[in-house]
């Protein structure tokens, strides 16, 4: 990893507190096991299949709560050059405008800047992994049947974060000498939502040639 990238990494820009796993836990079993098979240096393919003997649930949602802090964490090496000024809407070049919706203040689609949609995107995030009902962090207690939905939803809005860094902020990313480590979170993410039918198809339409090329 590059020293720049380093030292961002070092300090989490978004001032975020990561969400880990309890020591002693299945979850942070499961969290290392995941982590060692990539440190191996094993094909990301066959590092997001299920282990087994493993609940997919559990599995999942480990990958959600690492994504959530890797994708944060690599929007924040490029957060001081996406402004108001320079990204006045959310978007994936021309052809892809993102608005934003919530339950609570955006009920309807909003189109908004760039940051603003990142901060409120983070923020719900968080909100839904800390939430014990759909995010279970005790052995034994399983993941309930609704949390699909939840996890479909955070991980194509997060997909939305990789197409906004890359079709409007690379030449920053590049600049810092990261891109090998960007390129692999994307790998990573994208081998994940394919193996498990997590995305639609038409939210990966935005990167489409760029995956051809990267993912084989």
């Amino acid at each position: 990893m590059s020293h720049a990238l380093k030292q961002v990494f070092n300090k989490d820009r978004g001032g975020r507190p990561k969400r880990k796993f309890e020591p002693g836990t299945q979850r942070f079993e499961l969290h290392k096991k995941a982590q060692a098979s990539l440190n191996a240096g094993l094909d990301l393919k066959v590092a997001v299949q299920l282990p087994p003997g493993e609940e997919q649930n559990d599995w999942v949602a480990v990958h959600v709560v690492d994504f959530f802090n890797r994708i944060n964490l690599i929007y924040g090496t490029i957060s001081d050059y996406c402004t108001e000024q320079s990204c006045p809407v959310m978007s994936g070049g021309p052809k892809y405008e993102y608005r934003w919706q919530d339950e609570h203040k955006y009920r309807k689609p909003t189109a908004l800047s760039a940051p603003q949609y990142m901060n409120l995107l983070m923020d719900w995030i968080e909100v839904q992994i800390n939430n014990e009902d759909i995010f279970p962090t005790n052995v034994g207690t399983p993941f309930p049947g609704g949390v699909l939905p939840v996890v479909k939803k955070i991980l194509s809005r997060l997909f939305r974060v990789f197409v906004h860094v890359y079709i409007h902020h690379f030449d920053r990313i590049t600049q810092m000498g990261s891109e090998a480590h960007v390129n692999t979170c994307y790998k990573h993410f994208y081998y994940f939502v394919k193996e498990f039918n997590l995305i639609d198809t038409k939210e990966l339409e935005p990167l489409k040639e760029m995956t051809s090329r990267m993912c084989h």
